[in-house]
């Protein structure tokens, strides 16, 4: 194919949303604290699927979850929980389900603490993404120091879902760590 850009090997190419996911957002430093909070609901709902999977049913997500309304979230009751677990368009895994409530409640005291997941998150980076420039996708890890450390403060402060492979695909997603492979187009972009 004529003017075909070249992108990280694990994108389907088949799918719009796979691919308009890996070029404009994955890797993109992403301050806003909604998506931020999204996405970490996201990387745990996809543990043990593909995040293909998840990523087809983001919509349905943002509807079931009230567009990731923490104040709404917090508040769920079993009637709602219900609902959510006959939900067709969202992972219906009543673990994951509980974990997002949870999450939300431990996200308003985070905010309340320091600011939220923004300040939070990018603290650990002083601001400044980390650019890694790998040949090949099996060059980068399933998870780090950063995702490790990351990883036990959020469980420390009630967080589910919060496993380091899982934060370090969270980190990458939301552009704290940016691991586009190096003959990606993406790769080395300013932001």
């Amino acid at each position: 194919m004529k003017n075909q850009k070249t992108r990280c090997a694990w994108v389907n190419l088949n799918n719009p949303l796979y691919v308009a996911y890996h070029d404009e957002e994955w890797g993109v430093p992403c301050h806003d604290e909604t998506t931020l909070f999204e996405m970490l609901n996201l990387e745990g709902a996809q543990a043990g699927l593909s995040w293909e999977t998840v990523l087809n049913k983001r919509e349905s997500y943002r509807a079931a979850f009230d567009h990731w309304d923490a104040r709404k979230i917090a508040n769920y009751d079993e009637r709602k929980v219900a609902e959510l677990l006959a939900n067709p368009g969202i992972v219906r895994n009543r673990l994951k389900v509980a974990a997002t409530i949870t999450n939300a409640r431990s996200y308003l005291r985070l905010c309340e603490e320091v600011g939220g997941l923004d300040p939070y998150l990018w603290g650990f980076v002083d601001g400044k993404p980390i650019r890694n420039a790998w040949k090949e996708l099996g060059q980068a890890p399933a998870k780090t120091p950063l995702s490790d450390t990351i990883s036990k403060d959020l469980a420390k402060r009630g967080f589910k879902f919060v496993g380091s492979t899982i934060i370090y695909a969270y980190l990458q997603g939301i552009g704290l760590i940016d691991d586009h492979v190096a003959d990606c187009h993406c790769h080395g972009r300013k932001h």
